[in-house]
């Protein structure tokens, strides 16, 4: 069967899901690979592999035996200098080798940011035990945050308001860290105004931008985002001359979800992930062409057109709420119901491996961007998670 492109696709969760959707729409070919079988980009892929990308060998096999055009990561824990290998050998890396080793580790891309481009973000020192936390907890003051460098959807994130509290903060980090470094980021807390996702693609053609995207966070993970978010232009231009500096800094095609802390006309740098970001998952109704469908096109080398705001936009998250082998959804049919705009749902048929995990999100348009926030809310909270054990 002809494709125009093979991808190999390096996590599988429900961002790589929509990612895969959108690929074999343009008609690529998708292998889906993750830790665990039947995880939501397998269960749309052309095929699928099973194991730890943080195991070199595995990884490397997985690309020997597939030869794909394209190795799309999805994820952080990847054992990176294996993409930096094959790059060499001719396989693209999406957005490129050097992209994921300084942006799958906090460290390293707040350096890029921070050193290398001169950027302003907050002030910050890493950590490799706990002596290390109190003396970066000195250098920012309190309140500070702590974090691991490698991790996700701000696994292991906690604001420390005092001494007392680093050892517990310390310990959580390490705990819900991903990969095999024991390593965080002790980082001055910001008293922003707002914070966004600026998401950024860099393609054959240039440097586009979506509208920017507000977000509320608890534990560090994402509840709800909005799009538009009021920002002034000053504020916008900034935030876009510093994302198109890096991106063009790390190189490479595809869409970047960089995040900022904002107060008033300040704009600091915070995060950037190479690939679409979480809260991004708005653009699935609020734009002409979703982050997703960015993301491929500019993989692909196809052209991308005026990206355009269809109307004001929001999500809210479906979270569970334990460890559970055995459940249902209820309550689809009202929150699809729910009146006061246009709403949809995207469920992500994984496991409730942990409370608080993400395991669907509600989408919706309204007149205005709080009202489609207030819609968002309340068609999440229509949907349930019932458990069987």
């Amino acid at each position: 069967m002809p494709f125009t492109a093979k991808i190999l696709l390096l996590g599988s969760g429900e961002l790589g899901r929509e990612f895969t959707i959108s690929a074999k729409r343009l008609g690529a070919q998708v292998i889906a690979c993750d830790s665990y079988a039947g995880a939501p980009a397998m269960q749309v892929a052309d095929g699928f592999e099973i194991f730890s990308m943080l195991d070199a060998d595995l990884l490397a096999a997985a690309i020997e035996k597939h030869q794909p055009d394209f190795v799309v990561p999805e994820v952080e824990a990847i054992r990176t200098e294996v993409l930096a290998d094959f790059e060499s050998k001719g396989i693209t890396i999406v957005p490129s080798a050097r992209a994921t080793i300084m942006t799958m580790n906090r460290d390293r891309i707040r350096e890029v940011a921070a050193v290398d481009l001169g950027l302003r973000t907050s002030r910050y020192r890493y950590a490799e035990s706990l002596d290390e936390v109190i003396a970066g907890a000195d250098h920012t003051g309190f309140p500070c945050v702590i974090k691991p460098v490698m991790s996700s959807s701000g696994k292991g994130q906690s604001t420390v308001r005092s001494a007392a509290e680093l050892e517990a903060a310390w310990t959580y980090a390490v705990a819900n860290m991903r990969g095999d470094r024991s390593r965080v980021i002790v980082e001055e807390f910001i008293a922003f105004d707002y914070e966004i996702t600026l998401l950024t693609i860099r393609t054959r053609d240039g440097v586009y931008f979506c509208p920017p995207i507000g977000h509320r966070q608890e534990r560090g993970d994402y509840q709800e985002s909005w799009q538009p978010t009021p920002m002034s232009d000053t504020a916008l231009a900034a935030a876009q001359d510093m994302a198109r500096k890096v991106v063009d800094d790390l190189g490479g095609y595809g869409i970047f979800g960089v995040e900022y802390f904002v107060k008033g006309e300040d704009v600091i740098f915070s995060e950037l992930s190479p690939r679409p970001h979480d809260t991004g998952m708005v653009t699935l109704l609020s734009q002409n062409l979703s982050e997703f469908d960015l993301h491929a096109r500019a993989i692909l080398g196809l052209p991308i057109p005026d990206i355009t705001l269809r109307g004001p936009s929001a999500s809210a998250v479906i979270l569970a709420d334990r460890d559970s082998a055995d459940f249902h959804y209820e309550g689809l049919a009202d929150a699809l119901a729910t009146p006061g705009g246009e709403v949809d749902i995207r469920l992500f048929g994984k496991p409730t491996t942990r409370p608080y995990r993400r395991m669907g999100v509600a989408i919706a348009r309204a007149d205005a961007a709080d009202a489609a926030r207030a819609l968002a809310k309340a068609a999440a909270d229509k949907v349930t998670i019932v458990y069987k054990d």
